[in-house]
Parts: C-alpha cells; sequence; structure tokens
C-alpha cells in the first residue's frame, strides 16, 4: 500500500514539468520565435479556427492580438476562463500555466513578448521639486 502510494506521488511530481513547458517546444504548429534577446521573446503565434494548443507555460508578457478574437484558457486545475480579445489592444498578462484555444471561426494571429528575468522594476518618480522658503 505504501509503495503505490510513493508510486502514485512521484508520478503525480514527474508530470508536472510537462505542464509548464515552452510553447515553441511542445507546440511549434502554433508559435514561432521571432526576436530573442536578453531581455524578451517575441514570439509570433497562429492558431486556426477551432484550434486548441497544449498546457505549457509563459512568462510575464504582454500580447498584442492581430485581429478580434475569442479564446479560452484552461489552467492545470480545470479552471477555464473566456476572453475577448480586440485587434491591436495590447494586454498584460501575469506568468502563468495554460492551454489555449480559439473558439472563433476565423484564425487568431498575435504577438507576444515574454519578459525575461525578474518581473520589471517599477518606474522611478523623480523627486518633487524643493519647495520654495515663504519671505513674509
Amino acid at each position: 500500500m505504501k509503495c503505490a502510494m510513493l508510486f502514485g506521488a512521484l508520478l503525480c511530481l514527474a508530470a508536472l514539468p510537462l505542464a509548464a513547458q515552452d510553447p515553441v517546444k511542445v507546440d511549434p504548429k502554433h508559435y514561432k520565435v521571432e526576436l530573442e534577446n536578453a531581455q524578451v521573446r517575441v514570439l509570433r503565434i497562429h492558431y486556426g479556427p477551432h484550434e486548441k494548443s497544449v498546457m505549457h507555460s509563459h512568462p510575464n508578457l504582454v500580447v498584442i492580438p492581430l485581429a478580434d478574437s475569442r479564446v479560452r484558457f484552461t489552467t492545470p486545475d480545470g479552471k477555464v476562463q473566456e476572453r475577448e480579445l480586440k485587434a491591436n489592444v495590447p494586454a498584460w498578462e501575469a506568468a502563468g500555466i495554460h492551454n489555449p484555444e480559439n473558439l472563433g471561426d476565423k484564425p487568431i494571429d498575435a504577438i507576444l513578448v515574454e519578459l525575461k528575468g525578474t518581473a520589471a522594476a517599477p518606474a522611478k518618480t523623480p523627486p518633487p521639486p524643493p519647495k520654495k522658503k515663504s519671505t513674509m
């Protein structure tokens, strides 16, 4: 009994890396690298009507849909979220794991800009100007 439980636990742990894989490696049909350097990786995405990907992960990113689209995202825990994406309207996405599906009758094309490393540091706000001394 203990062996079976241990085997089951190890099997679950072994499956975790499969759920968090690079989309370019696990789904080259839909993802193509356009540019990569030390700071970003830019991906071109193309899904035909009603096409679905496989479970994969992304770091923090910005997505720019090239046409209006409707997409269903399923996470490893089975949660489902449907989203409407508007053409040429950038959207921020936090790092995560998902399996996207095109819900529309038209292809989806988008540009994804993945941010490498840690989250971007917040912009520094310049200090306020010095207060003028009152001469009264």
